[in-house]
């Protein structure tokens, strides 16, 4: 494969830089697809022109359109409005076969990303809302309104009393339970008076073990019950205490109760949950190493937050298009070529489950620091499939980063 750069290229603001790709590979009409990921704090992107099929293939640049023409066909790509590209700067670094043209440039565009909600910016007091089961939209909780939305301290914060206080511990066998009309806020769960919920299903489950609420070492019972969904028998929450149940964020959508039910699959909403977790703590507490675990504390995959200033800018799949290499959750079959662009943060994440990598995940637990996020055992095994099925979707060369596996989730 020999590459080679047709045309010089000023730094005006019209210029277009010319790359051709001289290949062997003597396929007919192909299907062009463009990657393009920006580091929005550096101004800086990495381009990936793939699916090239032709013998000569002619790459321009503009600062609002990508250009490819090859001897076959001619694909006209158009840049989102609040990206520009600067050509001037575009350097080849290498062709992979299979995977296309690798390529990085400079670019320009507006260094702002929206912040999700978090739930407790979400929850109002004095406001009415409805909780549905996220699997089906069974309404759990109709128009409750709450008179004090709180949030629980710190994961083990009671093991640091001693810090705090020069007598004896003031928290000791006391239960950080809510009272009638009380909404307590924990990294993943928020806990409810039952008074609150009209007849929640409850089923025993006997190998339940005590919640890692944050005062869990309150909460020492172990004859916790799951509370399930009554139409799809989903897995909700726990019966904590005769007069609190623990609901898990990832298994329950919140609403105004004017706005009513909005369907959402599941796995989106568990990207979302997951983006909003992870920007939080690495906002609010500087912490970007995580361990996913059930609630029985069983590792089941480390993550590692490395940037949230990503931008993914992509071409859509042609109509009748089975695959695409690229990274994209987008199963309609666009007919136009624009390029999508999506805010997205890069995580690498390590399965531990089974015993694997279980001295790595002890040394996060005990000498990173790293933040346990608690889930239940089904929904720690859909977060590892949905970091898998980002993974799988990345050209191959960027699919690991040392012995960790590389993914994006859309903000």
């Amino acid at each position: 494969m020999e590459l080679q750069t047709d045309a010089a290229v000023c730094p005006a603001s019209g210029a277009t830089s010319h790359v051709r790709d001289t290949g062997t590979n003597s396929q007919g009409d192909c299907d062009i697809v463009v990657r393009l990921e920006i580091r929005k704090n550096m101004q800086t992107a990495s381009l990936i022109v793939g699916g090239l099929g032709s013998l000569i293939v002619d790459v321009s640049l503009s600062p609002s359109f990508l250009q490819i023409q090859t001897s076959e066909q001619s694909e006209r790509f158009c840049i989102p409005a609040d990206v520009k590209l600067l050509p001037s700067s575009c350097r080849i670094m290498h062709q992979i076969a299979g995977e296309g043209l690798y390529m990085q440039l400079k670019v320009e565009t507006a260094n702002n990303t929206d912040m999700p909600l978090l739930l407790k910016e979400i929850l109002k007091i004095q406001n009415n809302y409805t909780f549905y089961c996220q699997s089906c939209g069974e309404v759990i909780i109709k128009e409750q309104q709450f008179f004090r939305v709180l949030p629980l301290p710190g994961e083990n914060w009671s093991s640091l009393i001693e810090e705090w206080c020069c007598h004896p511990d003031p928290f000791a066998n006391r239960s950080c339970l809510p009272k009638v009309n009380d909404c307590f806020l924990g990294d993943t769960f928020l806990l409810l008076n039952t008074a609150n919920i009209s007849d929640p299903i409850v089923e025993n489950n006997e190998k339940s073990s005590v919640p890692r609420l944050a005062d869990a070492n309150a909460l020492k019972s172990k004859e916790n019950t799951k509370v399930i969904c009554k139409r799809c028998k989903a897995m909700l929450g726990e019966k904590v205490s005769s007069d609190a149940i623990k609901y898990y964020i990832t298994e329950i959508m919140i609403h105004p109760s004017s706005q009513g039910y909005c369907m959402i699959s599941r796995m989106q909403f568990l990207e979302s949950i997951l983006v909003r977790l992870l920007m939080e703590h690495s906002n609010c507490r500087s912490t970007f190493r995580f361990c996913i675990q059930e609630s029985d504390g069983k590792h089941f995959l480390l993550l590692w937050l490395l940037n949230t200033d990503t931008l993914l800018v992509e071409s859509p799949r042609k109509p009748g298009t089975q695959n695409n290499c690229f990274f994209s959750d987008n199963n309609v079959m666009a007919s136009s070529r624009a390029l999508e662009a999506r805010n997205a943060m890069r995580v690498l994440f390590l399965p531990c489950s089974e015993n694997r990598n279980k001295q790595l995940a002890d040394k996060w637990m005990n000498d990173t620091g790293a933040h346990p996020l608690t889930f239940p055992l089904n929904t720690c095994l859909e977060l590892i499939l949905l970091l898998s099925l980002n993974n799988t979707s990345l050209p191959n060369s960027l699919r690991f980063m040392n012995n960790w596996q590389v993914s994006y989730l859309k903000m």
